[in-house]
């Protein structure tokens, strides 16, 4: 029989974390854990206001079903996700983490990391960039002076997208993405795409309203520069749709319900020649750590949550300079 239990977040960013749909200080979010004698699986999700997530919902949603998820007898995480699926039908965040669960403890049980466990090879992988939310040239300068790093993601969709980019270039000569969260028009993006080409930006994150698809398709028009979805692509469903509009999407195990249907999207995200970025929400040690075993499927990766939390709970991957290094242990190598 399983053992469920849970422990609630509110973690302090390092900096106040503004983006174009808002600023935050704090991250609420949510660890799961499921047990089986000495052995604990560990999960992660966070509460996302533009995604309508909240903590308290998760918590009642968990204590509804704890004597049927308890008692469900673990064969197989792909099984078990699919049992979830029909239980919590559009509840992928709290999914998600009972999946991470699931497959960190499915992978102890079998004495394996993770990464082996869904059939990868470790070896060379992406480093993540370490993310810049919207603020001041002055600001921005001082965050690169503070944290040297190799990629930097700034966050844009504001009056003062040109002056904060300008800083950023003149600050580093380190890579360079930007993320809009769908903060742009179509005629904004088109007046500072020359300054974007310019200073040589690797890749553009939804750089439009998700429902944007006739302003998407012009964009792609007026630049080589990558457009990678996030907001457009929340789920499995979304995937073909986007995958004809853009040129990468961004997999988040939150939006997506977890390890089990992520596999599935870069399958079919590989097929068709696309970019896998692997990214997160603002998730700590936990949940970075799990999804970290999924970077040899990854072009690009965005798992800085820990970089920008002030706190961090429990222990798992090591960051040097960029580089993602995972515990060496069994399961996803958490330990809280």
């Amino acid at each position: 029989m399983l053992q469920l239990n849970y422990q609630v977040q509110d973690l302090a960013f390092e900096y106040p974390f503004a983006i174009s749909k808002g600023l935050k200080t704090h991250q609420p979010g949510l660890l799961v854990s499921l047990g089986l004698g000495r052995l604990r699986g560990h999960g992660e999700t966070t509460a996302i206001g533009y995604y309508n997530v909240n903590v308290e919902d998760m918590i009642v949603l968990l204590e509804k079903n704890r004597q049927v998820t308890e008692r469900y007898a673990l064969s197989s995480p792909e099984r078990f996700w699919h049992f979830l699926h029909h239980l919590l039908p559009g509840h992928n965040f709290l999914i998600s983490a009972l999946d991470m669960a699931g497959w960190d403890l499915w992978a102890q049980l079998n004495r394996r990391p993770l990464f082996a466990m869904l059939g990868l090879q470790w070896g060379p992988t992406p480093l993540t960039d370490y993310t810049i939310g919207l603020n001041s040239p002055e600001e921005i300068a001082e965050r690169v002076k503070a944290r040297p790093w190799p990629i930097y993601k700034l966050k844009v969709g504001s009056e003062n997208d040109l002056p904060a980019l300008e800083a950023l270039r003149k600050a580093t000569d380190s890579i360079i993405r930007i993320d809009a969260n769908e903060g742009w028009t179509l005629e904004q993006a088109r007046v500072i795409l020359p300054y974007l080409e310019a200073w040589q930006i690797e890749l553009i994150e939804q750089p439009l309203h998700r429902e944007d698809t006739e302003g998407l398709k012009a964009l792609r028009e007026l630049t080589t520069i990558p457009l990678i979805a996030d907001e457009a692509c929340r789920e499995e469903k979304d995937l073909d749709a986007c995958l004809a509009l853009y040129d990468g999407i961004n997999i988040k195990l939150s939006k997506c319900g977890g390890i089990t249907p992520a596999l599935r999207m870069i399958r079919k995200i590989k097929e068709a020649g696309k970019k896998v970025m692997l990214g997160g929400m603002c998730e700590s040690i936990t949940g970075a750590t799990t999804l970290a075993h999924l970077l040899p499927l990854a072009d690009y990766a965005d798992i800085d949550g820990p970089l920008l939390l002030k706190e961090n709970t429990g222990q798992g991957l090591i960051y040097d300079a960029g580089k993602m290094i995972l515990p060496q242990r069994t399961g996803s190598g958490v330990i809280l």
